[in-house]
Parts: C-alpha cells; structure tokens; sequence
C-alpha cells in the first residue's frame, strides 16, 4: 500500500534513537516480559530485541525472546487503537507497521491526522522562534547603534576617526531597517501558522482531545 509505506518512511521523529536501548540495572534486572510490554506499547517493532541484545551484551546479558516476544503482543493492542495512532501522530513518531491490517484501518487515519497537527505545531514553534530572534537582532542593532552614537560625542575624536564611527552608524542603521524588516516578515509568518494551526486543531477536536 501506497500510504502505508509512505507512513513508514514518515520524516518524524524516529522511535529508534542512537543512545543505548537499555541501561545496566534494565538489563541485570532481567524484566523481558515488561521491557517487551513497555516496547509493544510504543509501537517498536520485533528489531528493538536486536537493540536490548547490543546493550545488555556489554553486561554479559542475553535478552530472553520468548517471554518479551509474548509481552510485547499484549503491549501492541495497546498500541494499535486509534487514540495511540493520533497520539504518535503528534509526538511526530515514525510507525514502523507493527499492527495487524484490522488494526489499521483506525489506526493509520489516526495517525495521519496526528502527524497533521504535530506539522502545524512544530511550524507554529519554528516560526515564534524565528520572530523571537528578529526581535533579539533589533535590539541588538539599536544597542550598538546606541554605542556608536555615544562614542561619536566622546571628545578627543579626529575628523578621521568621526568619519569612520560615522560611515559605521549609517552601517548600523541599514542593519536596523534589515531586522525590523525580518521581523515584519516574521510577524506575517507567524500569524498565517498561527491561523493554520487553528484551523487544524479545529478541524480535528470533533474526533480527538486537542
């Protein structure tokens, strides 16, 4: 399936980190049918055992399959309801096809709406963040346009040291048009995801808790 395999490859946050899968006292503790549930609840697929094995080796540890296979299928109903698919969705987790074609059909729509809303959120973060950082270089132009300012009234000054402080303060000036400008643009930005991210959470608060 098209869409299927499209989720798979979703550009998400990947369930599958690069830190080690377990710590020393998971492993020593020998808890696999929790680990197993604890793994089927987020969706990790039947691989994550190849992971624990990579981590618990380093303690002289052996993951026993059988016990966390059997686990994690209980923690996979869990995991494979529609809640959890609009849950993951959101966190803007990576599914890795885990769940049974029945399953599916709640499951991926879910899913899909949550990675809607967890698109509109994240452009909603990045684009405050950027109009946070056009304010901060305005205020940083206005500083140092303050300072040079002064230091053109300090006594002491040549005529050929005034030119230079003064050829900087135009610079300085065209740099503050530029940020007041940035922040302009990310003003309109921001009220245009703002308005998108409403729409989103409208469109789906009939169906989900948003």
């Amino acid at each position: 399936m098209v869409v299927k395999s499209l989720l798979l490859g979703a550009g998400a946050m990947l369930l599958m980190g690069g830190c080690a899968s377990m710590n020393e006292d998971q492993c020593l503790a020998g808890d696999w049918g929790g680990q197993g549930y604890r793994d089927g609840l987020r969706g990790f697929p039947m691989t994550r055992l190849d992971d624990h094995a990579k981590a618990c080796g380093k303690y002289g540890v052996t993951p026993e399959a059988l016990p966390y296979q059997s686990a994690r299928e209980d923690g996979l109903r869990g995991y494979c309801r529609l809640e959890s698919g609009f849950d993951a969705g959101r966190r803007g987790e990576s599914y890795h096809g885990v769940c049974r074609p029945d399953e599916e059909f709640a499951f991926l729509p879910a899913y899909r709406d949550g990675l809607r809303l967890h698109a509109a959120e994240s452009a909603l973060e990045s684009a405050r963040s950027d109009l946070d950082s056009a304010i901060a270089w305005i205020n940083d132009r206005a500083d140092k346009l303050a300072a040079k300012q002064r230091e053109l009234g300090e006594d002491g000054k040549t005529d050929a040291e005034k030119d230079q402080i003064r050829s900087r303060i135009e610079e300085v000036r065209g740099e503050l048009r530029d940020a007041r400008r940035r922040a302009r643009d990310a003003e309109r930005a921001l009220q245009w995801v703002e308005d998108e991210a409403d729409r989103v959470r409208f469109e789906l608060s009939g169906r989900y808790p948003v």
